[in-house]
């Protein structure tokens, strides 16, 4: 097996890879990510100095699905599960009393911990229920195209529809107010889009108020779902702040840290990531006007662009994991302790799994992509954003008689969950 040093990146894609800005030029990632995994799909990525801690990148389709199902092997602890420059890995250090997690939450859970917690909420996001919830949701999505209508003809598509959508349903499900969703939103920015001027509302940020921005999120989500917990233990209501204000394991209620980290998870990534996959698929449609044709006349296509679009957006853009024990990825030796990334970017783009991956089709068959994740760690809202993506399209077909592009349409500068923040579009109803 090849030594660390056969396959160390050179510095200037070291530097290239861990820079939040290098997402927001999505075809210049995808250039970088295709080199790597055809040069050294199990890359060693050390930038030889103590700010960047050194880590694997696995940027094969195949080894990232591997990886993805073999739990016991590839460990969601002790080591964080996204990346994080030294500084930021310091401070959850002290923040939380020795945990690299800022965030204690379904994704940093291993066996058996998080399937226990797994099941709290898990039939809340199963098909069954949420086809109880199918009418409620097209009234949403026709209200969300209102919103279209009212602001065009030329529209910001992110802050008009595809932010606000599904963040109100995701809300509607955990049992936040309306009157709050804005907050929500405004905090996962903060977490989700800390590195980016735009969304953190800073300029030429330097990684100490990054790390602040994203401190400053979670402390804000604590003390409102700290409030909301008081509230469901009180007057417990059929939602999922209720279920888990109210769980108990092993007799006992679920710890502050836990809770929290549980509300979190779902209160943020629940909305961001649908949001982003939503804004990719409109902004593929509008830049092929032929498919959108297809598409209102032929609704069999539906769950084909759904799909797609999370593959082709990937907006959850990398998981970390930390070995368990001596292994091997992709004919490479793995240490016990070695961190690694697993590029679901570069794994969804693979063309050893996806013929032209960079071409958004609708009809592609199988899409076996891994924007959901893998194995027991795969998304538990995985149904709900197929879902509420298939409700919206199939409104936006009925009532939109075609789209364009009003403007350049720009991407989030992040390394873990991007998608697009701006979408200009010039829309024209049926």
């Amino acid at each position: 097996m090849a030594t660390r040093e056969a396959h160390r990146l050179d510095q200037a894609r070291v530097q290239a890879l861990i820079d939040p800005a290098t997402y927001a030029q999505w075809d210049g990632a995808l250039d970088l990510l295709d080199t790597i995994r055809s040069e050294a799909p199990v890359a060693w990525v050390d930038a030889g100095e103590p700010d960047h801690p050194p880590f694997w990148l696995v940027s094969r389709y195949d080894d990232v699905m591997r990886m993805s199902k073999d739990n016991a092997t590839f460990l969601n602890n002790p080591r964080t599960v996204v990346f994080a420059l030294t500084e930021g890995i310091e401070f959850a250090k002290s923040m939380t009393g020795g945990s690299e997690h800022l965030v204690a939450s379904l994704v940093t859970f291993d066996a058996p911990i998080h399937m226990i917690y797994r099941k709290l909420t898990q039939s809340w996001f199963m098909p069954g229920n949420l086809r109880s919830l199918e009418d409620e949701m097209c009234g949403i999505a026709h209200k969300a195209v209102d919103r279209l209508f009212d602001a065009g003809p030329e529209v910001d598509f992110v802050k008009t529809v595809s932010a606000p959508y599904p963040l109100h349903i995701v809300m509607q499900i955990l049992g936040v107010p309306e009157e709050d969703e804005e907050r929500m939103l405004f905090l996962t920015q903060q977490m989700f889009g800390g590195s980016d001027e735009d969304l953190a509302g800073m300029k030429a940020m330097t990684p100490e108020q990054v790390t602040q921005i994203v401190a400053a999120s979670v402390k804000g989500f604590e003390e409102y779902f700290a409030a909301l917990t008081a509230e469901k233990r009180a007057h417990p209501t059929d939602d999922v702040a209720s279920t888990i204000a109210n769980a108990v394991i092993d007799g006992e209620p679920l710890n502050d840290r836990d809770m929290m980290g549980y509300y979190m998870i779902l209160a943020a990534a629940g909305h961001d990531t649908t949001s982003a996959s939503t804004a990719g698929a409109m902004l593929a449609l509008a830049q092929d006007p032929a498919q959108f044709a297809r598409a209102k006349v032929d609704r069999s296509l539906l769950p084909g662009i759904v799909e797609e679009a999370i593959r082709w957006t990937t907006p959850v853009q990398h998981f970390m994991r930390t070995a368990a024990e001596d292994t091997e990825v992709g004919g490479q030796a793995i240490a016990k302790g070695d961190w690694l990334m697993m590029s679901y970017i570069a794994a969804n783009h693979d063309p050893a799994q996806f013929d032209e991956p960079r071409r958004f089709d609708a009809a592609r068959s199988p899409n076996r992509h891994l924007a959901f994740g893998a194995g027991a760690h795969q998304c538990l809202g995985l149904h709900l954003a197929r879902l509420e993506m298939r409700i919206l399209f199939e409104a936006l077909l009925d009532r939109i008689d075609s789209v364009e592009l009003a403007g350049e349409a720009k991407r989030s500068s992040s390394t873990f969950v991007g998608g697009l923040k701006t979408l200009p579009l010039r829309v024209k109803a049926a």
